[in-house]
Formats: structure tokens, C-alpha cells, sequence
């Protein structure tokens, strides 16, 4: 800290004067207060770094001025050796330490150090909150017991260089909560940048990663930087990390190991020191036990897991989280949400979890029109089963075989149906009972 300021009270105007000396021969810039009141006078104009207190002052208790102070500033108490017990005290109730009469100057300067270091690191603390209370009004909206403990897993990693793993289903804002981590981190000065897994070959996941040098393959016409370099120092979110094939895993395991990588067809050896966060929606330890995710990459991304709630898990969050979607629609800021509009809402399962949400709200908003509140007719298509007129498709790594191809229907149906045998009986054309009985056969698999 550069020149902090340090407010001395003490009535001895002599060991003032020459505490004062010697606290600015150590760097610092003393203030001397004969009385709380003088104190005061200078606190109206002054934000010192520490107060250096004495116990017994002649217009005040130690214990008043430590209740006035503490909440504020860091205070170190002055005491002869008959007080010392009321000096413990005094720590008790909230100040940093105490010294004894006449001060050893040695003991003096590692105590004002001290102090001084666990007021910097509060007042970092402070700032850190700030900018979590911040992110988190702005980011994951939601009031319910699954919110409070996904804020508080964000909190405790967030400080950290770990690599963390971010599941949850399609929909559920995994994307938001890698920025919120990395917003509230010590890079959040440094860029935070995502790269989509879905869908890349190896020679273009490499490229994208890595970069390549010109000329490194057919269309390389000029050398091009890898996100990974761009991202520097700051953080590199990987979304969708289940889809990417064994050979692409085995490349990025490298990174994660050595935090080395060199560009397609370059021969130096570049280093990376970005922080890693993935997402994904599948069941990555089922992926392994399947042969189709690597055990050494999925251990190297699992130090620290955060699983992301379903909507249908948190349903009391839906009115809040309604009101901040629609707040960041143009038309949306106007309306307002009938009653039993919201209790429809509260009753639909949402599969599609926060993004299915906004684009209901969406679409009720183009049909209400000019209406300024959102009424249930205008959610009527919420009504219908959530199964009706979905796209669905199967995406294997490999040619799957009858049994792979049945036991993902299984547990699509099930996941679509949210369990239900009804439903599930209706969705794969079967008897109730048969529908049963596959849930009670996926539930001990």
C-alpha cells in the first residue's frame, strides 16, 4: 500500500509526537488525535488506513470509540499492563491487536504491517462482493435454495485457477455461469472466449485452438493465431465438451497437461496460461464407462464440478426470472404478466429450460399485441404436450448398435416425459405397464 495513513488517539501528547516519528520513518503518515473528538474532527476530512487507539481516553470509552470505528477501519488498541485483560477484550469485539506500554518499536512496525495487510485484504474482499452481487443480478436471476447454492459454488472457485466442469441440460444458462466465474475472478481484466465443440473436424478444431501456420493445409493461404493464444491470459470456455471425438480429446488433454501446443504445421513450441472451463449436457462419466470419452481428459476436468439446475427445479425463480426476460426485450418492458398467466408458467415443465422460457415470452409478447398484459391465451401453446412436434435425432460417435439405439430412447422418453408412465407410454406407442417397467429397469441400470 503506498503511503497509508495511520490515525493516532492518544492524550499523551509526548509518546504521540514521538509514535509519530517513528510510524513515518517506517513510510507511513501519522495523524494525532489528543481526544475522540479531535478524532472525530479528522475522520470528517481523512480515510486512514489504521487507527492506532488508546485504551483509556479522556472523553470516551474504548469500548464506545472500538464500537464506532471497527465497522470502518482497522483498530489496533494501546493499553498498559493493568488493562490488558480489557484489551482482550477489545480484539474480542472486533479490533485487530493490542500492544503494551511502553511499545517495543519492533513489536510496533510487524503489527501496523499486519493490520494493514488484513485491511487491504478486506477491502478487496469488499470489492470482490461487489462485483459478485453485481454479476449475479445481472447474470443468474433466482431467489430459490438451487440458485443460493450455485451462487456459493461460483464464489468459493472463482478466486481459483481450477478447472471446472459445468453440466446441466440444454437450455439451463451453463454459458452464463463460465462468465459469472470468470467475471469474478482475478482475469476478469482479461478476455473470456468460447469455442463450440459441436461439430468440428480435427483439422479445423486444431486450427481453431491451436492456429496454423500459412500453407499448413489446402486453403492455409496465411499463418492465423488459435483462440487459445488470443485468450492469454484470460479464460477459455469450451461448450458442448462431450461432442468432441477421441482424437480432439486426446489434443486438448496435452494442453491441459503441459499448457503447451504448437500452431498446425509449426515446429515452435508456444505456452499457454489460460484458465479452462468446459460445459457439457451429456453424461460425461457414462461416455467413459462407454469408451467414448477419455477417463484421463474427464479427470482432468473434473476438480471441480458445477451441475446447473433444470427450471422444472427451481420453478419458485420463474416470476423473477420472467420479469428479467422480458425487461430485455423491446416490447417486452411494457407488459405486464397476468396471475394466472404465471401460474401456467409455474405448472409447465420447461425441457428447454431458461432459453424455452425466453422464447415463450417472446412469442406471447408478438401475440398479445398492443395488450399490455400477457394473458394465459396468449401462452395456449404451452398447453400442448411437450413432446408434440419435436425434432428428434440420435448422435452417436459410432454405428450403434439395437440395444445403444433402445436405451437412448429410453432415456430420452424418459427425460421428455419427465418421468411420467403415462406419457411415456403415449410418446413410445406402448402399454402403461411396459412403460413401467422400462423406468424401473433404467432406474437400477
Amino acid at each position: 500500500m503506498h503511503n497509508p495513513v495511520i490515525l493516532l488517539i492518544d492524550d499523551d501528547t509526548v509518546f504521540r509526537g514521538m509514535l509519530a516519528e517513528r510510524l513515518e520513518a517506517m513510510g507511513f503518515s501519522a495523524i494525532g488525535a489528543g481526544s475522540w473528538q479531535e478524532a472525530t474532527e479528522h475522520l470528517k476530512t481523512v480515510e486512514p488506513s489504521l487507527v492506532i487507539l488508546d485504551y483509556k481516553l479522556p472523553d470516551a470509552s474504548g469500548e464506545e470509540v472500538l464500537r464506532d470505528l471497527a465497522p470502518d477501519y482497522p483498530v489496533l488498541i494501546l493499553t498498559g499492563f493493568g488493562s490488558i485483560r480489557a484489551a482482550v477484550e477489545l480484539v474480542r469485539a472486533g479490533a485487530i491487536d493490542y500492544l503494551t506500554k511502553p511499545v517495543d518499536l519492533a513489536d510496533l512496525e510487524l503489527s501496523v504491517r499486519r493490520a494493514l495487510e488484513w485491511s487491504a485484504l478486506k477491502r478487496a474482499n469488499r470489492l470482490y462482493r461487489r462485483e459478485l452481487d453485481r454479476v449475479f443480478r445481472q447474470q443468474l436471476i433466482g431467489e430459490s435454495e438451487a440458485m443460493h447454492r450455485l451462487r456459493e459454488q461460483i464464489m468459493a472457485v472463482a478466486p481459483t485457477d481450477a478447472t471446472v466442469l459445468i453440466v446441466g441440460e440444454s437450455g439451463t444458462g451453463k454459458e452464463l455461469v463460465a462468465n459469472a466465474i470468470h467475471q469474478c475472478s482475478t482475469r476478469a481484466d482479461e478476455p473470456f472466449l468460447t469455442l463450440d465443440c459441436t461439430g468440428l473436424t480435427e483439422t479445423l478444431f486444431e486450427s481453431e485452438l491451436f492456429g496454423h501456420e500459412r500453407g499448413a493445409f489446402t486453403g492455409a493461404d496465411r499463418q492465423k493465431k488459435g483462440i487459445v493464444e488470443e485468450v492469454g491470459n484470460g479464460t477459455l470456455f469450451l461448450d458442448e465438451i462431450g461432442e468432441l471425438p477421441l482424437a480432439q480429446q486426446a489434443k486438448f488433454l496435452r494442453l491441459l497437461e503441459n499448457h503447451t501446443y504448437r500452431r498446425v504445421g509449426g515446429v515452435k513450441t508456444l505456452t499457454c496460461s489460460a484458465r479452462f472451463l468446459a460445459a457439457t449436457n451429456r453424461d460425461l462419466s457414462a461416455q467413459v464407462k462407454k469408451g467414448s470419452f477419455r477417463s484421463d481428459l474427464y479427470f482432468r476436468l473434473t476438480p471441480f464440478v458445477i451441475e446447473v439446475p433444470p427450471l422444472r427445479e427451481r420453478r419458485e425463480d420463474i416470476p423473477l426470472l420472467a420479469r428479467h426476460l422480458l425487461d430485455r426485450t423491446p416490447h417486452g418492458r411494457q407488459k405486464e404478466i397476468a396471475p394466472e398467466a404465471i401460474s401456467l408458467l409455474l405448472r409447465y415443465d420447461w425441457p428447454g429450460n431458461v432459453r424455452e422460457l425466453a422464447n415463450a415470452l417472446e412469442r406471447a409478447t408478438i401475440l398479445a399485441q398492443s395488450s399490455a398484459i400477457l394473458e394465459p391465451k396468449h401462452f395456449a401453446f404451452l398447453n400442448r404436450s411437450a413432446t408434440d412436434h419435436v425434432a428428434y435425432r440420435l448422435e452417436f460417435d459410432h454405428f450403434p448398435t439395437i440395444a445403444e439405439l433402445e436405451a437412448q430412447v429410453i432415456r430420452d422418453a424418459k427425460l421428455l416425459t419427465n418421468g411420467r408412465p403415462k406419457e411415456m407410454a403415449t410418446l413410445l406407442g406402448i402399454s402403461e405397464r411396459h412403460a413401467y417397467r422400462l423406468l424401473k429397469q433404467s432406474d437400477t441400470a
